[in-house]
Order: structure tokens, then C-alpha cells, then sequence
């Protein structure tokens, strides 16, 4: 077992290589700090503790400050044990190159608080007649209908009510790994996951294991466009280039040919000014 912990940023769309449109939620991957090392001999079980997000001192106690300050860090604000993951020590960086492109995973993060909220929203029961009889006019009822049985006297326990929807902890399985940047620190996962934006989550390899997916390959409009311009470049300079070449070469390969452009110049004007 394997897992990380991340920041929710947003919702986006990429495209692959072959035009298909993939919805993605980009998942911010701060420094994620092994604050704790826990072993079957003295736990019970073997995981690592991971924590994230920067936590002022005045608003942390002296015990979490200590406990911090083992792993030679400051206090975080999320903290989180990952269960069956082993092989790291105390103040270890995990990052997000543990997973790659394919890969399935399990998204847990707490939902979006929606407040108190009706039968109707809440249960997804029906609503009243929307015309004779309604009892509101124009407006149906949106209530719950009977409670009970007559003959029991009571409400019984499970019974669908009005109340607090949202905001408990939800995890979504089998979500593919669209990218990794470990450059830039993040993750694109596909499709939604729990909670709102800037909301912490946790990333833990799939439980199922299903077999991963094939890795996605993303399409690069800055790059190819970047290629097209020096591809236009080339054809002034008479440098040989093809769009199989990286940017980086592409680019070596027309300074070369500007610089020999430039010399070859440098030489016909000398010549024309000795002619002269």
C-alpha cells in the first residue's frame, strides 16, 4: 500500500493524443513530511504518518510542537496515517512520483457542506401533486409523507428526515492517474473527487487492484506550437530539422544554423567591400 496527501485546486479539461476530451481534477502535491514511523513490533501494525500544510506555532500546542519538531519540522495542518506503507524514515519527503500515468487509486476527502437541507434534496424522496390538492397553490409539497406505522405509536429508527447534508468524509474508488508533474508538484486524476476546492485529500493506491490502465499520452499545444515556429525558423536558415526532435534540439540545431548564416554573411561582405 502506497498513498499521498494532496490539496484540491479545480476541475479542468486536457486532450490526449488521440483528440479524446478527459475531465480532470488537479490535486496540488505540497511537501508531505514523515512525521511518525509506526512498526508491527511496537504498533501493531506497520504505516507512516504524513502531514502537510504549513501551521503557525501560537495556533499549535507544546505537544503537537514536539512531536514536529522529531522530524525536524514545523507544525502542519493536515495529518494523516497511511496504513501498510513502509520503507521511509522519520523526515522523509514522500512525492508524487510514487505513482505514474494509469495507475488506479482511491480519493478520500470530506464532501462539500451543503448545511440543513429537506427530504426532498437530502433522500431524493417525491414531491406532492403539483395541482389539485397541492396544498401550496402553485407550489408543491415538498415535505415528507407518513412516519410510521399507525399501529406502533412511534417513529422508527432509520427513518428518512430533514437535516445536515454534506460534509462527512467519502471515498471514491478506481480513479486513473491521468499525470504526474514533480516538477510543478501536482497530480491530475480523472473525474471528481471529494470536496471543495483548496480541501485536503488522501491519494492511497487502489484497493481493488484492478489492473492499471495504459498510460495516457497528453497532447502539448504549447510544445507543438513552439515546434511549428521553429520549424518555420528552420526553412530561412536551411537547418534540417524534423518535428520527431525535442524543442531543446530542434533549438541547437537552428542556432547552429544561424551562427554558420551569420559567419557566411560576415564573410560575403568582406569580400564585396575587398571587390570594391
Amino acid at each position: 500500500m502506497k498513498g499521498i496527501l494532496g490539496r484540491k485546486i479545480g476541475m479542468t479539461q486536457i486532450y490526449s493524443d488521440h483528440g479524446y476530451s478527459i475531465p480532470v481534477t488537479i490535486v496540488s502535491i505540497e511537501k508531505n513530511i514523515v512525521t511518525k514511523v509506526l512498526t508491527k513490533d511496537k504498533n501493531g501494525y506497520d504505516a507512516i504518518q504524513l502531514s502537510v500544510g504549513e501551521k503557525k506555532e501560537k495556533h499549535s500546542s507544546k505537544a503537537m510542537i514536539n512531536h514536529f519538531k522529531k522530524a525536524n519540522t514545523t507544525p502542519k495542518r493536515f495529518v494523516k496515517e497511511i496504513r501498510g506503507m513502509s520503507g521511509y524514515n522519520l523526515g522523509d519527503e514522500v512525492k508524487a512520483s510514487i505513482f505514474v500515468s494509469g495507475e488506479l487509486v482511491d480519493v478520500t476527502g470530506i464532501s462539500k457542506g451543503k448545511g440543513f437541507a429537506g427530504t426532498i434534496k437530502r433522500w431524493n424522496q417525491h414531491i406532492g401533486p403539483k395541482s389539485h390538492g397541492g396544498g401550496g397553490g402553485s407550489q408543491p409539497i415538498r415535505q415528507t409523507g407518513s412516519l410510521g406505522d399507525i399501529s406502533g405509536n412511534k417513529v422508527f429508527k432509520g427513518m428518512t428526515m430533514p437535516g445536515h447534508l454534506g460534509h462527512v468524509q467519502r471515498t471514491v474508488q478506481n480513479l486513473v492517474v491521468v499525470n504526474v508533474n514533480e516538477k510543478d508538484n501536482y497530480i491530475l486524476i480523472k473525474g471528481s473527487v471529494p470536496g471543495p476546492n483548496k480541501g485536503y485529500i488522501i491519494i492511497k493506491q487502489a484497493i481493488k487492484q484492478l489492473p492499471n490502465k495504459s498510460e495516457i499520452k497528453l497532447v502539448n499545444f504549447r510544445e507543438e506550437i513552439e515546434k511549428n515556429e521553429l520549424l518555420e525558423e528552420s526553412k530561412k536558415f536551411g537547418a534540417e530539422i524534423n518535428s520527431d526532435m525535442s524543442v531543446e534540439e530542434m533549438k541547437e540545431v537552428v542556432e547552429q544554423a544561424k551562427e554558420e548564416k551569420e559567419i557566411e554573411n560576415e564573410g560575403k561582405e568582406k569580400e564585396e567591400i575587398n571587390n570594391g
